[in-house]
């Protein structure tokens, strides 16, 4: 069995307005200024006029279509009456299919497979590309000013004389012809009269035209100078030759494979090759918090933080370091992390290592040395050392909704860390884990650490404290939020108590101060 032979469309619309083709091009491997990486067209069928849309998301078609309607409509007092597209869920949408129904707009879709009968949108969209490659080649400017190269391209297309229309699509839509006497070399040079502000400051800047504003009279102009883009009529063209002598030898700008679209309907793009796409470029910019935040300067500091036991030791520090991690120590000792054992026969401990940190008060001095002796979890073998590693949070939205209750109703917040939260909870597989540097026990260092309890680093250490959690705080008759795993709520008669997890830092929300100091302390039987 063969496809039927297509016939195209052969007959102009009656009048404007009555059909018009509609169609999206993107996601484009470079992004526009501002962020765009699709354009949406809608083409009148009955004078070809055009009109051109920038979007970030996919999802934006039907906003971008209202706009259109309402534009259109309030110019010609005329009304749509079909829209033609292909079968892109933005098109599907249920409220772009009620808006469309609302307003008594017929919509048409192109069957599966079958884009020659919407070739109207689709051949506009391939005129465009292929114009801002043109522009864009013979011109220095980075390929994401390719937006202001479309929207000059769409406004090309719409005063030059077409084959299928007898006279310009821009003398049809507006019953008027059009001058041609402002129209300039995209991408050229041009000496823009600017600001003075000292008699013998400059009196003009070199920039680069790159389109037509649509709002005002006058010109986009770049300054490559300051980076900028603005609207300006006073200018000296530069237009004795091309914007540059010589053209570019690539010029990466493709529909690239697409990307998850929010609210974008049920449509799949076919996978396209990346080849293409250009190579991201890494800034060497050295990234520092702004002064107004207090932090001027830390940053050195933090930097200078040891990275090996081998630098904690030998640093200026290095007694600061070593009752650090002498205190770690101690935690591990008073909890009962592990055991010495001797290896076991093909077992492969996991490695360990020291951590430090700095710690900065709000006088930018170090108030606290940091040691955290943490497991190579990255060496563990899934299976024998670990299964299940997945562990809840609360949601971001549960926090913000929880600090709104407290702020309408005047509650108490309190936060509170736990200290070495994971250390609290027990392992239940046979984990064996090598003795941390600097802290071998004299006599048995052919020994293991045989962990008992759950250690940072471990695959398994957050998802085994949130389970011991959960158990503890249900023992003094919490109730678990059925929504979001990491909010509790406990409530005796006029007292509410809510409690939100993150992982080790806890927020406790009360309406007796009272109370929630005995929840703090440990006595929350005493207590909701």
């Amino acid at each position: 069995m063969t496809k039927k032979p297509f016939v195209g469309q052969s007959k102009l619309a009656n009048g404007l307005l009555d059909f018009i083709h509609t169609d999206i091009c993107g996601p484009l491997n470079t992004q526009a200024r501002g962020g765009f990486s699709y354009f949406i067209t809608f083409t009148e069928d009955h004078s070809r006029y055009g009109y051109v849309y920038l979007m970030r998301y996919k999802s934006e078609a039907f906003v971008r279509f209202k706009e259109f309607r309402l534009e259109v409509e309030n110019q010609t007092n005329r009304k749509i009456k079909t829209l033609r597209s292909d079968r892109g869920g933005e098109y599907l949408s249920g409220e772009f299919i009620d808006y469309l129904k609302e307003n008594g707009i017929v919509s048409q879709w192109t069957p599966p497979g079958m884009p020659q009968l919407n070739g109207v949108a689709e051949s506009r969209n391939r005129t465009l590309l292929d114009m801002i490659r043109s522009m864009m080649s013979f011109t220095e400017l980075p390929l994401s000013f390719w937006g202001y190269a479309l929207e000059t391209a769409a406004r090309l297309l719409n005063i030059a004389p077409s084959k299928t229309v007898a006279q310009t699509p821009y003398q049809i839509w507006h019953g008027k012809p059009t001058s041609y006497k402002y129209l300039r070399v995209w991408g050229n040079l041009a000496y823009v009269k600017r600001l003075v502000g000292d008699k013998l400051d400059a009196r003009s800047s070199l920039c680069r035209f790159i389109g037509y504003p649509k709002e005002t009279a006058g010109y986009y102009f770049y300054d490559p100078t300051e980076q900028k883009v603005f609207v300006s009529r006073n200018a000296v063209f530069l237009e004795r030759g091309f914007p540059t002598d010589t053209r570019r030898d690539e010029l990466l700008l493709e529909e690239s494979s697409e990307a998850p679209q929010p609210n974008a309907g049920t449509s799949s793009a076919p996978d396209v090759s990346t080849d293409n796409v250009p190579i991201l470029r890494r800034s060497a910019r050295v990234p520092q918090p702004p002064e107004r935040y207090g932090f001027l300067g830390v940053t050195g500091q933090l930097d200078n933080d040891s990275k090996t036991y081998g630098e904690a030791v030998s640093n200026i520090d290095s007694g600061k370091w070593l009752e650090a991690m002498k205190s770690e120590m101690d935690s591990m000792s008073s909890n009962q992390v592990w055991t010495l054992v001797d290896q076991p026969k093909g077992v492969t401990p996991v490695g360990c290592k020291w951590f430090y940190k700095r710690k900065i008060g709000a006088d930018r001095e170090v108030t606290t040395f940091k040691a955290r002796l943490v497991a190579k979890g990255y060496t563990q073998t899934p299976r024998d050392d670990f299964e299940e590693t997945f562990s809840p949070v609360a949601m971001a939205k549960s926090i913000r909704i929880m600090l709104v209750i407290a702020a309408w109703y005047d509650y108490e917040i309190w936060q509170m860390d736990v200290k070495t939260a994971f250390l609290n909870s027990f392992v239940e597989e046979e984990i064996y884990m090598d003795q941390p540097e600097g802290f071998t026990v004299v006599g048995e260092e052919h020994k293991v650490c045989h962990l008992q309890r759950s250690i940072y680093g471990l695959k398994q250490a957050s998802r085994s404290w949130n389970i011991l959690f959960d158990e503890v705080i249900r023992g003094y008759d919490f109730v678990k939020n059925d929504f979001d795993p990491c909010v509790y709520k406990k409530v005796s008669g006029s007292s509410v108590l809510f409690l939100v997890l993150y992982v080790d830092d806890i927020l406790l929300i009360r309406n007796d101060i009272k109370m929630l100091g005995d929840t703090k302390h440990g006595n929350p039987l005493n207590s909701p």
